[in-house]
């Protein structure tokens, strides 16, 4: 038994280290494709069903031939009135298709379609929190997109059709509540196509039965969805299944891909064996753990996470593992406004660099690093999304995904991975947003429940406010102790000052040591005893903060007289600054006592004259960068 537990760990890491190499670009390509896939979907605005009532269920019937872009559906919907004096109901549905008829009770119903949306009067005003149902009978065309809500295409000369909903497409293809306000609490979907099909949808494959020259699948699911996570796949797909041991328990992973690629892809969908098990060592059990989860194969190059059944059109580790993660975060919890999107796909990109962390833990460093570069590569952009009809802003690969995630990596490292854990675990446990909606409120609630702590100020600064810290320090040793100062500059004027644990590494060729200090405003000086001696001070070498353009310098003071340094001082209009080389040109910072960056330059012995009359009057310090060191001096500019 030791001996088959020995080989199966080696089979494993021989996986792993054959697909999970770290690519920089493999988050651009996930996000290139989730974008694609939405564009086109949010114009002109939508316009929202009713909020007076609750679905509690769907019953879908299709007819799909996958060579022919039609669908035809009787889709019946089970709803609660959440008002006392509902008469009428309304569902999203684009006006390209036609409603042949609405049954209530066996009876018709009269009925308006406009506007992309269907309204249904009742013959009555319906009994409040009492279950009720209508059906649609509705067919037709789903209207032309280059995006891919409805798509009718082919594979190797095969016809496939694929919907892909979020995240307002699902109205185009069929009549349903369209929007983050209700989920359905289960589903059944029955599609017909011709017999040389398969179907994949979600939940479980209750039966297939035949009817001529026809196929009935028979999709059934047991847990709460939203909307735009239901899906239809039909094409002639082969398909195989992995098994994930949990316990004394197993899930089902279920593929379903092109038989021309279905060799190559079984070896490459096998990860997801022990990456399900990280997740669920994590965050706790899958949470569909009563039905399955899988993978259908179709024509984008990214992904979709729809409710345990994920499209994909690629099988990298990173996109398998993103994909994976919104079980969790997305699926059992989904974000209650777009506007809130981190919450899915932040949270989904970071555990793609736990999976690195803890799996791959050689690329786990250069995960973030990657992901900092992103985020700083332009000065502004909040985590929250300030325009949900744009999107290019919903799905910005910098904002909501990059940023998302390592704002959550910053805030473990600053409350502890005790806290950080336990509290992502209370919100996907939490009765108000397993299986529901959940906004950025609830699980900063669930950080600052765990930790203790009021994170008021890191949300404002991380969540709605823009840029990122850049810090200077000035370090100095003597003997066995070092006196340093963190100077810090913003990206975005929306933040004014950072506060936050920073990690220095001290260190020389052969010893260094690791100290957090906080730093709570520019120009705060500390000290560290340090039994040896150092050449340098890293700033935060394990990429835990989101940072950039960082400087570290020991600083020497020049050996002249101050009246040669800097004069005059105090300065009106100009500074002078003497300098001995006569070759060299040094770059130079004017560093406000806030620790803003005001002027930047370079100087020399001949052009040795700084103009500060820009400059507001106050103290400030001039760091003039040396060969191999800086030199800092203070001077004072004076009201002309």
């Amino acid at each position: 038994m030791k001996k088959s537990i020995f080989v199966l760990m080696l089979l494993i890491s021989g996986l792993l280290h054959g697909q999970g190499n770290f690519h920089p670009d493999d988050l651009e390509a996930i996000v290139t494709a989730e974008k694609a896939s939405h564009a086109g979907k949010l114009y002109p605005q939508p316009r929202s069903a009713s909020q007076g009532y609750d679905v509690s269920y769907y019953r879908c019937n299709w007819k799909l031939d996958p060579a022919i872009k039609y669908i035809s559906g009787r889709i019946t919907t089970y709803f609660k009135p959440t008002e006392s004096a509902l008469d009428s109901i309304d569902f999203n549905l684009n006006n390209v298709l036609t409603v042949d008829s609405v049954l209530y009770h066996h009876q018709p119903l009269p009925f308006n379609h406009a506007a992309d949306l269907l309204t249904i009067a009742f013959p009555s005003t319906l009994e409040q929190n009492i279950t009720d149902s209508v059906t649609v009978y509705y067919q037709g065309i789903p209207p032309d997109d280059e995006w891919g809500y409805f798509v009718q295409s082919n594979h190797n000369g095969t016809p496939i059709i694929w919907t892909l909903s979020e995240p307002y497409g699902a109205r185009n293809w069929w009549p349903c509540n369209d929007g983050l306000t209700d989920k359905a609490d289960s589903l059944d979907i029955f599609v017909r196509t011709p017999s040389a099909y398969k179907a994949a949808s979600n939940g479980i494959l209750a039966e297939v039965t035949f009817d001529g020259n026809d196929k009935i699948f028979h999709w059934k699911h047991r847990y709460p969805i939203a909307t735009y996570l239901i899906c239809l796949a039909v094409t002639n797909y082969a398909e195989y299944s992995h098994k994930v041991p949990f316990g004394g328990d197993t899930l089902e992973v279920q593929n379903f891909v092109y038989p021309e690629d279905s060799l190559t892809i079984a070896g490459q969908t096998a990860v997801i064996v022990p990456l399900i098990q990280l997740f669920d060592t994590l965050f706790g059990v899958y949470p569909f753990q009563n039905e399955k989860y899988g993978h259908v194969q179709f024509g984008w190059g990214g992904g979709m996470e729809h409710q345990t059944m994920t499209f994909v059109g690629s099988f990298g580790f990173e996109l398998l593992t993103h994909e994976l993660a919104h079980s969790w975060f997305g699926n059992k919890v989904t974000c209650g406004s777009w506007a809130d999107i981190w919450v899915n796909e932040g949270t989904a990109t970071y555990l793609s660099g736990l999976a690195y962390e803890h799996l791959l833990p050689e690329w786990w460093l250069q995960f973030k690093k990657v992901r900092i570069n992103s985020i700083i590569s332009k000065p502004g952009g909040s985590v929250w999304c300030d325009d949900t009809l744009n999107v290019d802003r919903i799905f910005d690969g910098r904002l909501s995904y990059a940023k998302g995630a390592m704002i959550l990596n910053q805030l473990r490292w600053i409350i502890g991975d005790s806290a950080f854990f336990s509290a992502l675990n209370n919100y996907l446990s939490d009765l108000h947003c397993a299986y529901g909606f959940a906004r950025t409120r609830e699980i900063k609630s669930h950080f600052e429940a765990s930790s203790g702590r009021d994170l008021t100020w890191y949300f404002d600064d991380w969540y709605t406010g823009q840029g990122f810290p850049s810090y200077q320090i000035y370090w100095r040793q003597e003997g066995s102790e070092v006196n340093f100062t963190i100077n810090q500059t913003q990206s975005h004027p929306a933040v004014s000052y950072f506060e936050l644990p920073v990690p220095l590494l001290f260190k020389n060729q052969s010893q260094d040591t690791l100290i957090r200090f906080f730093n709570s405003f520019s120009g705060e000086s500390f000290a560290a005893s340090i039994p040896f001696k150092i050449d340098t001070i890293l700033i935060d070498p394990a990429y835990w903060l989101i940072s950039g353009n960082n400087i570290s310098s020991d600083v020497v003071e020049f050996d002249v007289p101050d009246a040669t340094m800097i004069y005059p001082n105090p300065a009106f209009e100009y500074i002078t600054v003497s300098l001995n080389d006569r070759t060299y040109n040094f770059p130079f910072i004017i560093v406000a006592m806030d620790g803003t960056s005001v002027k930047q330059g370079s100087i020399s012995q001949s052009m040795n004259r700084i103009d500060v009359r820009s400059l507001s009057p106050g103290l400030y310090s001039l760091v003039i960068t040396g060969k191999d060191r800086s030199y800092m001096r203070t001077f004072i500019k004076n009201r002309e």
